[in-house]
């Protein structure tokens, strides 16, 4: 079953691409195009490049530009694209939304990265300057293990004040905060989930999608997530959702760019190279993986 939807429409199984490095840890282009081919065919609702497993911290501006440019080439407008364009200063926030928004992508990420702790005021007045810049909608994206900020549901509701940020993505892995959004946000935002182990459990709490690497490895369990949730089978979702999270707990615990990297290997598809300092997983690692694989064929 497929379900058909606008293509500037964003929701259900939004995928990250991985960045993938040639042997001299330089992006591969080609590469990357093929893999992102690979998540379309196999039935994403939506592609989300430069996030975390896209190593966006990693790569210099012209790197984010070609990945941002092959992406919307590779995508032709079939599904939409949410650009990840995070950066320590707003001015380059600003830089890589209005690139972003220049290359044809549907909607751009924005995750508060800090070196020092943000103030709410600072965290509001970044997303408000970067999002006056562009005229595409914005998805607000919270996650305080990798951006170092923790945006309460308060501030999240304050940040959706401002016209064009109209998506809010939630990775604390905090189950409460779902349902606390929910509360506070009301029906009609859309709010995405990020933590792969609660694919579920935000979708029973009123999640419009999932943004997660997962359909890297296994495409079919996600969309058929979906589709069971979709239908309101919940026994069906919760059968789909036992034999995959042994998989997407492994890949969040050991680090998405890693773990997809070596997950599409142990499935005979190229994957190219990581960038240092990121190393490959361990033989250990990887023999545990090909297990999860296994158990979710």
């Amino acid at each position: 079953m497929s379900i058909h939807m606008n293509k500037d429409e964003i929701k259900g199984i939004i995928a990250y691409p991985v960045t993938p490095f040639d042997a001299q840890e330089k992006v591969d282009i080609s590469l990357f195009k093929v893999l992102v081919e690979r998540l379309i065919v196999s039935g994403a609702n939506g592609i989300a490049p430069l996030g975390s497993t896209g190593v966006l911290p990693y790569l210099t501006d012209q790197e984010k530009e070609a990945i941002t440019e092959a992406t919307v080439q590779q995508v032709a407008g079939r599904v939409p694209i949410v650009t990840g364009v995070s950066n320590l200063t707003t001015e380059r926030t600003v830089h890589h939304a209005r690139f972003a928004e220049k290359a044809g992508s549907t909607a751009v990420m924005i995750l508060p990265m800090s070196y020092w702790k943000l103030t709410d005021d600072e965290v509001f007045t970044h997303y408000e300057k970067v999002a006056n810049a562009i005229s595409i909608p914005v998805m607000a994206y919270n996650n305080p293990a990798t951006g170092g900020i923790d945006m309460s549901p308060a501030l999240l509701k304050r940040l959706l004040e401002i016209p064009n940020v109209t998506m809010i993505k939630e990775s604390t892995g905090d189950l409460q905060r779902m349902h606390d959004l929910r509360r506070a946000l009301g029906e009609e935002v859309a709010f995405f989930n990020g933590s792969n182990p609660l694919a579920l459990a935000a979708f029973a709490a009123g999640a419009t999608g999932w943004c997660t690497a997962a359909p890297n490895l296994i495409p079919e369990l996600t969309k058929d997530l979906y589709h069971a949730v979709q239908n309101n089978n919940y026994e069906l979702a919760r059968a789909i959702f036992y034999k995959q999270v042994g998989l997407l707990q492994f890949i969040v615990s050991k680090g998405l760019p890693r773990a997809i990297q070596a997950g599409l290997e142990l499935k005979g598809i190229p994957a190219g190279y990581l960038r240092s300092p990121l190393m490959p997983l361990t033989k250990a690692d990887k023999e545990q993986l090909q297990g999860l694989l296994k158990e979710c064929s």
